[in-house]
């Protein structure tokens, strides 16, 4: 249902752009577009105006917006692959609570690292804050799972990589591009590592009453 939510959320703000010229390539990303720019100052969260007390609305609309489709598909991807696991150990009623607090999570901390960086002005969209909270509770909950994995090294190819390698790969990519190289390339790192702590305090206390029902 969340995928789906995306995928319909993502194409009914692109309506408006399917009359231009050259849309395709506007979907991918290849030109501006009008209309998500728009979309995204009025329900994109932008931290000025959440400090200041207004469009707290954001928080959870800006989850449900995307750039292009690559945004849209790469974030979709990861809640795929990672995201029903995490629904059958949680059930559905919290695994839906769940997403959308480590999704706040990782707006206040994308709020937080900004009020360093700078863009404070700028409006965030994305659902990678929120699906970074369900991969910090699969390294929690799942860190021996194989995650099927391209690898470029000379040649391309396909491995298996255990969740707690792939994830720690992933999670130490977010932290150097904040906190050694201290550029975020349009990209909210912040988020991705507040919603990833999150996640994993989740996954913590999760496991640990998991424990306790089993004694």
């Amino acid at each position: 249902m969340l995928i789906i939510a995306n995928i319909i959320f993502f194409f009914i703000t692109f309506l408006p752009d399917f009359s231009r010229p050259y849309w395709f390539y506007t979907l991918l990303g290849s030109l501006d577009s009008p209309s998500i720019a728009s979309i995204s100052s009025s329900y994109g969260l932008i931290p000025n105006d959440v400090l200041q007390g207004n469009h707290l609305y954001t928080f959870f609309t800006s989850m449900f917006l995307h750039a292009n489709v690559i945004h849209l598909g790469g974030n979709m991807l990861f809640l795929y692959v990672f995201g029903d696991n995490i629904e059958d150990a949680f059930g559905r009623v919290r695994y839906f609570v769940f997403y959308f607090v480590s999704g706040i999570a990782a707006s206040l901390a994308h709020i937080f690292s900004v009020m360093v960086t700078g863009g404070e002005s700028l409006p965030t969209i994305g659902a990678s804050g929120a699906i970074s909270g369900v991969l910090g509770a699969y390294l929690v909950l799942y860190p021996r799972a194989k995650i099927l994995s391209l690898v470029f090294f000379f040649w391309i190819t396909i491995i298996a990589v255990p969740a707690v390698v792939f994830l720690g790969v992933w999670f130490a990519y977010q932290f150097l591009y904040v906190f050694l190289l201290g550029t975020t390339g349009g990209v909210a790192y912040g988020a991705h590592i507040g919603g990833f702590l999150a996640g994993i305090l989740f996954g913590v206390v999760w496991r640990g009453r998991r424990r306790k029902r089993v004694l």
